[in-house]
C-alpha cells in the first residue's frame, strides 16, 4: 500500500487517507480501532473533544508502537472551548487527552459561540508549537467570512459533508485562494443505499475488482480530499485502506463527477443547530 499526501498552504504535508473515531464509544473501544488502524497502516486519526474518545485515541498512539512523528492527529474543539481566556486552556486540556506534546491539526467544530476569539487562540497556539496546522469544520457564510477577514493565518482546512452527490463546487471555489484543502464527513454519502448502488459505481467495482465504496473512497483521494470513513470493523478497516493499486480514469472521474445532485444529508436549520450545540458541553 502507498499512502498519498496533501501538501497544506503552511507546507505540512496530510495523510489523505486515515480513521475517523466519531460514535466509536469508550477509551478501551477507541484505543483498540486506532490501534488496528495504525497496524494495517492508517497514518491519520481524525478526533474531537466531543467524540469523548480522545483519551482513547492516544492510548492507541502509544499502544501501536509507531513513532508519533509518522502520526498526523487531528482534533476539534467544541463551542464551549471557545474563547479568549477559555481556549488556551481547552488546547492544554486537549493535549493531556490525548497524551501528547502537539496536535497536528485543530479545527473549530461548529460555527456557533466565540469562534473569532478561538480562531485567534488557536493562532496563538500554532506560534507556540502546540499545534502544526488549524482549520474549520461546518463554517459557511458571514461565519465564514468574519474568520477570513481576521484570519492571520489562513485556514488549511475545511471539512464539510462532501461526497459524490454533494460535491462543495461553490464553496471550494471561495476557499481556492488560501490553498485550503477539503476534508469529508459523510464521504459514503451516510451510508445511503442510493448512492452505493448506482450503476457507474458498480461498473466501475467490476472492471477493477473493487467494492462500489472502495471505488468512491478512490474518487475521493483523486479528487484531492482528505477522507476518514469511520469503523471500528478491522474487516472493513482493511477493505476501506486497500484503494491504492488501481487510479481511475479522467473519464470515469467525470462519470462519478456527474452524479452531483446538490444534495445534503443533514440538514438541520442553523437555529437549531445553534441551540443544540451551545446547550451541550463535552466532558474533560
Amino acid at each position: 500500500m502507498t499512502q498519498t499526501y496533501v501538501t497544506l498552504n503552511n507546507g505540512a504535508k496530510i495523510p489523505q487517507f486515515g480513521l475517523g473515531v466519531y460514535m466509536i464509544n469508550g477509551d478501551d473501544a477507541t484505543k483498540k480501532a486506532v490501534t488496528e488502524a495504525l497496524k494495517l497502516g492508517y497514518r491519520h486519526i481524525d478526533t474531537a473533544h466531543a467524540y469523548q474518545n480522545e483519551r482513547g485515541v492516544g492510548q492507541g498512539i502509544k499502544a501501536s508502537g509507531v513513532d508519533r512523528k509518522e502520526i498526523w492527529l487531528t482534533s476539534k474543539l467544541w463551542p464551549s472551548d471557545y474563547g479568549t481566556d477559555v481556549t488556551p486552556q481547552a488546547i492544554d486540556k486537549m493535549l493531556a487527552r490525548l497524551d501528547t506534546d502537539y496536535i497536528d491539526l485543530l479545527l473549530l467544530h461548529q460555527q456557533f459561540g466565540d469562534y473569532v476569539e478561538a480562531w485567534q487562540a488557536m493562532e496563538e497556539a500554532v506560534r507556540a508549537g502546540k499545534v502544526r496546522a488549524i482549520g474549520l469544520s461546518n463554517f459557511d457564510g458571514e461565519r465564514l467570512d468574519k474568520i477570513l477577514e481576521i484570519a492571520q493565518i489562513k485556514p488549511a482546512v475545511m471539512q464539510v459533508e462532501l461526497h459524490p452527490y454533494y460535491q462543495q463546487g461553490a464553496l471550494k471555489e471561495k476557499m481556492a485562494q488560501y490553498g485550503t484543502k477539503f476534508e469529508s464527513w459523510y464521504p459514503l454519502g451516510h451510508g445511503d443505499a442510493k448512492l452505493l448502488n448506482e450503476s457507474i459505481l458498480t461498473e466501475l467495482g467490476e472492471k477493477y475488482g473493487k467494492t462500489n465504496v472502495q471505488i468512491i473512497l478512490r474518487w475521493h483521494i483523486q479528487r484531492g480530499h482528505i477522507v476518514f470513513p469511520k469503523t471500528a470493523n478491522p474487516e472493513h478497516m482493511s477493505a476501506n485502506i486497500n484503494i491504492f493499486d488501481f487510479e481511475l480514469t479522467a473519464e470515469e472521474m467525470s462519470r462519478v463527477d456527474d452524479l452531483n445532485k446538490n444534495v445534503r444529508y443533514f440538514n438541520l436549520p442553523l437555529a437549531q443547530q445553534e441551540a443544540q450545540f451551545k446547550a451541550w458541553t463535552p466532558a474533560d
